[in-house]
């Protein structure tokens, strides 16, 4: 996963794993080869699986690598695409995986590096998908409920939303769990605040604060040490862009009514799913699948007092 501009260091999981406010700029399209629909564009990722445009996103962990599931409505029938990347970026190449449509299954074929996908005729609509994965080191079943509104409703408009009112709070905290494959977890608290405060506590490892032009870093049972650092803006979202965004459906996320929303973010080449508050539009929830990185974030406590003050 490629990413520039702002960014926060964590150090777990034997080494540093960067993660941050993926925002990433390309000019060159990548398009995927032969016939079929075309995939999202991912800038200088060719040959990258992205989804379909216009596909309903789900994703998830599997083991190291990423997986994750683009259904598109067609008529009288679904297209169905999984992708599947490993810890490099790259997709996983050699897999058999068979998709499961109400009581039709069908094989998929070979789209790409770690593209398969397969057509399968509906004439009702569809509620449950099955994926079955196979290969040298990978093997599952996921089985994913359909929106209950299908073709579920764009969110385009509410993603967008969501990102303007992120950028507008003044302050913002969360706790995150990042996993690079399901032994090796890192559980942290993370605190921003306008314009350019951030500070973060490792559970068990590191700590951090960055304020402007400087920073502080304490290793554990160390000391802080101090540092010239690019200065970050905050608090932004951790999306550069968003595409295929559907409404899944609405939940109660800590006691509030809320949207469940899917996407692909080009940009990172990250699949997101993501909770929002159907009042404010606030981020509640955030799950996020790519290579090497699986992220759940909860957020709380918006615009509280400023507290990010430099070590004494």
């Amino acid at each position: 996963m490629r990413i520039k501009g702002p960014k926060k260091l964590v150090a777990a999981l034997g080494g540093a794993i960067l993660v941050g406010a993926a925002i990433l700029v390309g000019v060159l399209l990548a398009t995927r080869s032969g016939s079929g629909p075309r995939a999202v564009p991912v800038p200088d990722r060719p040959g990258f699986p992205a989804p379909p445009l216009g596909a309903v996103v789900f994703s998830r962990e599997l083991g190291s690598d990423a997986l994750a599931l683009g259904v598109l409505p067609q008529p009288g029938k679904v297209l169905l695409q999984a992708s599947v990347l490993d810890q490099q970026g790259s997709g996983v190449r050699g897999l058999t995986v068979d998709f499961t449509l109400g009581r039709a299954s069908k094989r998929a074929t070979a789209c790409g590096a770690g593209c398969y996908w397969a057509t399968v005729e509906t004439v009702r609509r569809p509620q449950t998908v099955r994926v079955e994965v196979r290969g040298n080191r990978v093997a599952t079943r996921w089985r994913i409920t359909l929106p209950a509104s299908w073709p579920p409703p764009d969110a385009s408009a509410l993603i967008a939303r969501a990102g303007r009112v992120w950028r507008s709070l003044q302050s913002l905290t969360f706790r995150e769990s990042l996993a690079s494959d399901s032994l090796h977890v890192a559980r942290s608290t993370w605190r921003v605040e306008a314009p350019d405060r951030l500070a973060y506590q490792v559970l068990g490892g590191p700590a951090g604060i960055i304020i402007g032009d400087r920073r502080w870093d304490r290793p554990p049972g160390g000391h802080w040490v101090g540092s010239p650092q690019y200065p970050v803006t905050q608090p932004v979202p951790f999306w550069a862009s968003a595409v295929n965004a559907h409404v899944l459906g609405t939940a109660t996320v800590q006691g509030k009514p809320a949207y469940r929303v899917s996407f692909f973010d080009p940009g990172s080449g990250a699949w997101f799913t993501v909770a929002l508050d159907r009042r404010t539009l606030r981020t509640l929830d955030l799950h996020m699948v790519t290579n090497a990185h699986f992220m759940h974030d909860v957020y709380t406590s918006f615009d509280g007092p400023h507290v990010i003050r430099p070590p004494s």
